[in-house]
């Protein structure tokens, strides 16, 4: 069992930064890839971001890509999404989630653990 524990979130500006941290407890984080996911109201959970096991390969959505970075640091049981360039159209609930057996979580369907997420609220 894994627990993950979404931080990082808050009310920010159009064009500000936020970090966001996924916490892992229970078993070790380097065992699973993991990913994140966002959900606005009204909308389907949509991918954002994801990573391997080791931390070398990133992949991340078009809507995304070139704002946020995805990281790992497994020493600390911790996976962070670094977001930059924040638009009003970010403004969701962020997940975490982790897998013991795809090497990345690009869908939903494939997660094994989920946070219980944080908010991003960006106001233009």
């Amino acid at each position: 069992q894994v627990s993950l524990v979404e931080s990082g979130g808050g009310l920010v500006q159009a064009g500000d930064s936020l970090r966001l941290s996924c916490a892992a407890s229970g078993r070790t984080l380097s065992n699973f890839a993991v990913g994140w996911f966002r959900q606005a109201p009204g909308k389907e959970r949509e991918f954002v971001a994801t990573i391997n096991r080791e931390g070398t390969i990133p992949v991340y959505a078009t809507s995304v890509k070139g704002r946020f970075t995805i990281s790992r640091d497994n020493a600390k049981n911790t996976v962070y999404l670094q977001m930059n360039s924040l638009k009003r159209e970010d403004t969701a609930a962020y997940f975490c989630a982790a897998s013991f057996f795809v090497t990345q979580v690009v869908r939903a369907t494939e997660a094994d653990y989920w946070g219980q997420g944080t908010q991003v609220t960006v106001s233009s």
